[in-house]
């Protein structure tokens, strides 16, 4: 750490102007943060002992939902505090291990994103080479490969900003450590650390956006010749889910990190990031599987296992 380095813990101001609502909003998103993990588990459980489901997409689906528990785990119960007991404090160990948690599950959330696209794409565009093109031993190797990148990259940004000097204000203006409000915290010159930031921004946010749209095009085109007007209208509506959460997961994303200045529009970043950490993790379970024909045949035969068994 910098040895500038005087604050010993951070506090976290949450949602001043509505904390008189503070049991009501502790309410509505400890139900969100339930219904999430609950449907994430769900998924999980399902995909890992449903013998219909063993294709490269449910393993995929299988990771991306214990990234997106991950995620609202790291964040949901602090903000749940908040909305309790109001302004949390928190040490500056801890708010730094946050912020590199938070940031390295999503960014590889986005990176995993780009390879589902692929893979759909791959399964859609080319269905008789899919299951050479996407084997597990393939997918295993992207996984891993998603894991080091984003570990190397987050793990430079965050020891870049932890070794500042922060000898200043120590109230975070948003309801979790993230790493905008801290930069704008630091004492000592930030310039490079904000460069650091937008520059690593845009790498994970605008790769994996070039990836998911090309992969996207390309299934649109393959759909538009699809025979059948029922299977075209069947896919369209598939699609068209998945890019309503991927539009939100990315514009929210590029409103908070990809600008020059770290310290602009931060009152704003709560909101945005309310809509990472809140909406779309309670969407992504029912868009990606729950409405999937295959996960409900295979919850249904989940639930008679469970009822002849009991």
């Amino acid at each position: 750490m910098g040895n500038g380095t005087t604050v010993q813990e951070f506090t976290l101001e949450g949602f001043p102007a509505v904390q008189h609502l503070g049991r009501l909003l502790f309410s509505l998103n400890l139900l969100a943060y339930l219904a999430s993990i609950t449907g994430n588990v769900v998924i999980v459980s399902i995909i890992c002992t449903s013998a219909r489901l063993k294709s490269p997409m449910y393993f995929f689906l299988c990771v991306f939902s214990i990234v997106e528990s991950c995620f609202t785990s790291a964040v949901i119960p602090k903000l749940l505090a908040i909305f309790l007991l109001g302004k949390q404090t928190i040490s500056f160990v801890a708010c730094f291990i946050q912020t590199f948690v938070t940031l390295f599950i999503g960014a590889f959330g986005f990176f995993l994103i780009a390879v589902m696209s692929v893979d759909r794409c791959v399964a859609i565009c080319k269905p008789l080479h899919y299951p050479t093109i996407m084997g597990l031993r393939t997918c295993i190797l992207l996984i891993m490969a998603c894991l080091a990148l984003t570990f190397t990259l987050i793990t430079w940004l965050v020891v870049k900003v932890s070794r500042l000097s922060f000898c200043g204000p120590h109230v975070i203006p948003h309801f979790f450590c993230d790493i905008s409000p801290l930069i704008h915290l630091s004492c000592s010159d930030t310039s490079s650390a904000e460069a650091l930031t937008f520059a690593l921004a845009l790498i994970i946010l605008f790769s994996s956006l070039i990836i998911t749209t090309i992969a996207y095009s390309n299934i649109i085109i393959t759909i538009v010749h699809l025979p059948s007007a029922k299977e075209r209208q069947r896919a369209f509506s598939t699609c068209s889910s998945h890019l309503i959460v991927l539009s939100l997961m990315y514009g929210s994303c590029v409103f908070i990190y990809v600008k020059p200045k770290q310290m602009s529009r931060l009152e704003s970043n709560r909101e945005a990031a309310l809509v990472n950490t809140v909406v779309t993790p309670l969407l992504n379970p029912v868009i990606y599987t729950l409405r999937n024909k295959q996960v409900h045949q295979a919850l249904r035969e989940t639930l008679s296992r469970i009822k002849i068994s009991g």
